[in-house]
């Protein structure tokens, strides 16, 4: 038996995501009440500069401002997907507003959930290759720059615990154990 909402009460509404308490049925038959944060999904892409399977293949990463971590984090491009935006179209609209980037490929990693706790967020993950370079269009609450770097350097940062952002972490996982075969 799987657990089923009973029923949900918004209790918050706000630009990046909504919380509701739900009243629930968990799998063992008891109820209960769990605060959700509902989210409308994201995609993340890591743009490959060189062929993803040569020696030593040359990435871009954003070094981002965020609030929450208390400073800059190596990141993938990502964002939050638009209403009726695929996850694709959500990929390429990210990669070129923060990277500046156009992509002639855009291939599917996997969806992971980002902390499903407390979230319903799926976040796409996806490569970039074929990559046309331009100029970044950044929104006015994103603090980033763009940093070009081999994946063996962004594995290095990985083990040092330089990169932190989970999506991040996987996406280069992925891309560095399943596509590049290292």
């Amino acid at each position: 038996m799987s657990s089923a909402r009973l029923a949900s009460q918004r209790i918050y509404t706000g630009r990046v995501f909504n919380a509701d308490l739900d009243q629930v049925r968990f799998p063992d038959g008891s109820v209960g009440e769990l605060e959700i944060i509902r989210h409308p999904g994201a995609s993340a892409v890591v743009p490959f500069l060189t062929d993803p399977r040569g020696d030593d293949p040359q990435i871009l990463l954003i070094k981002q401002y965020r609030y929450a971590a208390d400073g800059y984090l190596y990141e993938v491009a990502a964002g939050r997907l638009e209403p009726g935006e695929s996850p694709i179209d959500c990929a390429r609209r990210e990669l070129r507003e923060e990277t500046g980037c156009e992509a002639e490929v855009l291939t599917p990693l996997m969806s992971l959930f980002t902390t499903p706790g407390f979230t319903d967020e799926l976040i796409h993950l996806f490569i970039a290759t074929g990559i046309t370079r331009g100029t970044a269009r950044t929104e006015a609450d994103e603090f980033l720059t763009v940093e070009s770097m081999s994946l063996s350097q962004a594995m290095a940062l990985v083990q040092q615990g330089e990169i932190r952002d989970a999506k991040t972490v996987v996406t280069l996982l992925y891309a560095a154990g399943f596509i590049a075969g290292r």
